[in-house]
């Protein structure tokens, strides 16, 4: 059946997910900290309080039924991760159960493809507080061609300036970090099983692209925001090539005003692997 093109504006029911001290030192040793962000990776260190990585808000919504519902049948094996953006309402607690309502926000012919772009907002369950809005566009091959709406062009998306950036930042991936990374929730085995990665085309198991934009939002943290979690406001960015275990990525900064930076990562070859990057901070 092709995609239900009217299904803008679908909700799913609401779902829960709660997390501890535990699962937040994971995602953070599954995004590449270490002995040098004991505030990330320990519960009990001698005048240190445990925090959490703002974009670990990625990987903790749990919606309900209801929105991909409407979309009709997907085939997921032609699903790609194109988008991704994350709000934060206040900094992520170390331990709290989210409550995530999920809406279907846009469906968009590519022509080759359509794009379904959503919106998750998650609130603490007990106090009802926002805690933070995610958002996010995935590419379908193959269920374009309709003639709809393209959606939001390129030239309205953040770009590079033409001049040096302001900021750099290398982080080296390890061969093992898709491996610790998808104990975080994304157990896909394009990015652990050699035989599945081979079948979609790759040489090895690739990195997960939120991994890559969990060690660019550790960049994004360290330099405009002093790891400062309560002074990270956004972080958007569009996945534009895979990256690899073992990779170094590259994060460049250009600052664009005051509490606003595009960025942008590169693995070797100097390949652009998410662009697009806006961060806005305090």
């Amino acid at each position: 059946m092709p995609l239900n093109h009217d299904a803008v504006g679908a909700r799913s029911q609401p779902g829960e997910n709660s997390w501890n001290s535990k699962d937040a030192i994971l995602y953070a040793l599954g995004v590449g900290c270490g002995v040098d962000d004991l505030q990330f990776t320990t519960e009990n260190t001698q005048g240190v309080d445990q925090k959490v990585l703002p974009t670990m808000g990625v990987v903790l919504p749990a919606g309900g039924r209801g929105a991909w519902d409407a979309l009709g049948e997907v085939n997921w094996t032609m699903l790609v991760h194109g988008e991704q953006a994350i709000e934060l309402h206040q900094p992520i607690p170390v331990q709290g159960t989210c409550r995530s309502v999920t809406t279907v926000t846009g469906v968009y012919d590519k022509g080759s493809g359509a794009v379904v772009a959503t919106e998750t907002e998650s609130v603490d369950a007990k106090s009802g507080e926002p805690l933070f809005t995610t958002r996010s566009a995935a590419f379908i091959r193959g269920e374009g061609g309709w003639g709809g709406d393209r959606g939001p062009s390129a030239s309205e998306r953040p770009t590079a300036p033409e001049r040096a950036p302001d900021h750099v930042v290398k982080y080296q991936t390890d061969r093992n970090q898709a491996l610790v990374y998808r104990l975080s929730g994304d157990r896909n085995p394009l990015h652990s099983d050699p035989s599945f990665a081979h079948a979609a085309g790759f040489d090895t198991p690739i990195l997960h692209g939120l991994c890559t934009y969990g060690f660019t939002g550790r960049a994004l943290l360290e330099t405009l925001c002093g790891s400062d979690p309560a002074r990270f406001k956004s972080m958007e960015g569009r996945f534009s090539s895979p990256v690899f275990p073992g990779d170094e990525l590259t994060i460049s900064m250009w600052m664009t005003g005051d509490g606003e930076a595009i960025y942008q990562t590169r693995r070797p070859g100097d390949v652009v692997v998410l662009d697009n990057g806006l961060c806005r901070f305090t």
